[in-house]
């Protein structure tokens, strides 16, 4: 027998008869004498519209009656899949995070997880009872509901799994698995067995959307084993009994490739500033200003003149672009500089691979193979794991195509 926590997204949620899907699958692992706890997200489509009212009424809504309306998706989809369990004789009970209580920081429309209180749960799993747990909420200190985030869900299971120190967490989507990078772009991706929380975690943070970022933090600082599989398979009702992707600590993985996966995101923009004074301080000026206006920076790179001066170019997420354009506006008198110019026709493409440590080479691979394909290198980012460069968008299929098999990444 194990403590299993599955968490089921909101295409594997999306109608009644998927429900009744996810029901089934729950009541195998029931049957097969494990004890469940089950995280839901709300119906797919759900989340958007009930954003989209918010920011109809007032485009600056208070974030705590946002919180209030966008909780409801998921308190549906917990409280319908109950149901459902209920009619196939799994005795089960819905829980909202206020419930359990899952406590949050104050930060509405985005909170972070502080604790969960795990222990009316446990004792009524012990009982055979079916915890269903609606995800993406809990209850921050003001007493009031609070959401995680876009993609909490996952951040929601990862947790309760911890805190119910669960033998895994199963992560159920529209994807059987974790690949080396998207099958949609490269016909001869292969689906991973195993990946380290360290590589899914640079996978997921420069583009991969089968985790959300914070949901793979989380499990590998509470060493939760996280396995992402698929619920749907053709034709069959109960989706496929093909293993997934597990996520786990590095040590469990035997033979660890250099590369593991290559990933991408066109969801990027890049801003030069021109013509910089070349004085200490200079970079404190331009990023403490872009910091407070809550502006991320991914890669940076800064080049000195014979004249004194200096141009300063960095990457940021394409919505972050206006505000921070207005914000470097408003401080150029401080910063100095002559000319911002900005770009978003552009893509980053990321190698990630534990791998690296040991193996010299990897970075030259990815410059020489994208030389080969005529592809012009923009900015050049590398962590001990990844090796991130930005690239004109056009060219974005071509070098996921290329490295892929430049890093022996193509199944046979």
């Amino acid at each position: 027998m194990a403590r299993i926590v599955m968490k089921f997204g909101g295409t594997s949620v999306a109608d009644l008869d998927r429900i009744r899907n996810v029901a089934a699958r729950v009541k195998r692992e029931v049957d097969a004498g494990n004890e469940v706890a089950v995280v839901v997200s709300a119906m797919s489509g759900v989340t958007n519209q009930l954003v989209a009212w918010c920011q109809s009424l007032s485009p600056l809504h208070d974030a705590r009656e946002y919180d209030t309306v966008v909780a409801t998706g998921e308190q549906v989809t917990s409280g319908l899949t109950a149901i459902a369990l209920q009619e196939m004789g799994v005795e089960a009970r819905s829980w909202q995070g206020w419930q359990i209580p899952l406590r949050t920081d104050g930060a509405h429309g985005k909170a972070r997880i502080d604790t969960v209180a795990a222990d009316d749960i446990v004792a009524r799993m012990a009982r055979g009872q079916v915890a269903v747990v609606a995800g993406f909420q809990g209850i921050a200190p003001d007493n009031r509901v609070a959401t995680l985030g876009r993609g909490g869900s996952d951040t929601s299971a990862v947790a309760l799994a911890a805190a119910l120190k669960a033998e895994r967490c199963d992560i159920y989507t529209d994807v059987d698995g974790i690949y080396t990078t998207d099958p949609r772009i490269v016909a001869k991706a292969r689906k991973l067995g195993k990946i380290a929380y360290e590589e899914m975690l640079e996978l997921a943070s420069v583009g991969a959307k089968v985790l959300q970022t914070r949901s793979v933090e989380l499990a590998m600082k509470e060493r939760v084993r996280v396995q992402v599989l698929s619920s749907f398979d053709g034709g069959n009702r109960l989706g496929s009994d093909l293993p997934g992707t597990l996520v786990v600590d590095e040590d469990e993985i035997v033979e660890k490739e250099i590369v593991a996966g290559i990933a991408y995101s066109r969801d990027e923009a890049k801003v030069t500033v021109r013509r910089v004074p070349d004085r200490p301080g200079i970079a404190a000026a331009i990023f403490g200003p872009l910091a407070g206006a809550g502006v991320n920076v991914d890669m940076i790179v800064q080049n000195v003149s014979a004249d004194g001066t200096t141009d300063m170019t960095f990457t940021l997420g394409r919505s972050d672009l206006p505000r921070a354009h207005k914000t470097l506006d408003d401080n150029r008198a401080i910063i100095g500089y002559t000319e911002l110019v900005t770009d978003t026709n552009v893509a980053k493409i990321s190698v990630v691979g534990v791998g690296m440590r040991s193996h010299a080479g990897v970075a030259n691979t990815m410059f020489r193979t994208l030389a080969d394909k005529a592809i012009n290198i923009q900015v050049i980012s590398t962590s001990e794991i990844k090796v991130s460069v930005l690239i004109g968008a056009d060219y974005t299929e071509l070098a996921v195509r290329a490295l892929h098999t430049a890093y022996g990444l193509d199944a046979a």
